[in-house]
């Protein structure tokens, strides 16, 4: 099976004065449709820049990273964009709703980004999926927590792209939110997407279809 998501020997380097710091050492991995997969690893072992690089929003110094068979590494930002936008749902830890927004109308946005859009019918099914049917014409300053993860959910859902990536999806929720969010995204596994998620939480990642184990910026035997 071709997988949605490639990674090849990713190197990153980062210099701060005279030191250099290797976040990530030729780390490799394949993303294969309808998985759940976790990416754990104590602080500081490379999972969020492991997870920028795959999404396109950073470059690695070495290595390629491809999605849905067309390269998103050394290409330009605009590029990189392109192709985020249609194939690549990102759900940042700090969620990503646009604050003026209503959270129909921050659907409505990605949606635009990623292709023609689903329309009202389409983004109101997607809310009602998340369980943010009511909330809607909420803005992201009037939400909860778990309201705020599951609205930054249905953003990232809303170009129904082939890839899911999560940073830390439930790191803020509690135990009860964390599953249902768990819950989502497992469902969205089962109906063919690919799903890869930044956790901490060994509960987590115990509910995924494997695990990947960072340390020191490459992947754990």
């Amino acid at each position: 099976m071709t997988p949605a998501l490639e990674a090849s020997s990713l190197y990153r380097f980062f210099h701060a004065g005279d030191d250099e710091t290797l976040a990530l050492r030729g780390v490799s991995l394949a993303l294969h449709p309808g998985e759940l997969v976790a990416v754990t690893g104590p602080s500081g072992s490379g999972k969020s820049t492991l997870l920028s690089c795959l999404a396109g929003l950073d470059e690695p110094d070495g290595g390629t990273v491809e999605v849905a068979g067309e390269r998103l590494s050394r290409r330009s930002e605009e590029e990189r964009a392109s192709l985020r936008a249609r194939h690549i749902g990102v759900l940042y830890q700090q969620f990503n709703l646009v604050a003026q927004l209503s959270v129909e109308e921050n659907v409505a946005l990605a949606e635009r980004l990623g292709g023609p859009g689903a329309g009202e019918a389409g983004r109101g099914a997607l809310l009602e999926l998340t369980g943010m049917g009511h909330r809607a014409r909420a803005h992201p300053a009037q939400l909860s927590g778990g309201e705020l993860a599951r609205a930054g959910l249905a953003v990232a859902l809303a170009a129904d792209p082939e890839v899911l990536l999560a940073d830390e999806p439930t790191g803020e929720l509690d135990e009860d939110t964390a599953r249902r969010v768990v819950d989502l995204l497992r469902a969205r596994a089962e109906r063919g997407g690919s799903v890869l998620l930044v956790t901490h939480s060994p509960e987590i990642a115990a509910r995924c279809d494997r695990e990947i184990r960072l340390r020191d910026g490459m992947v754990a035997a």
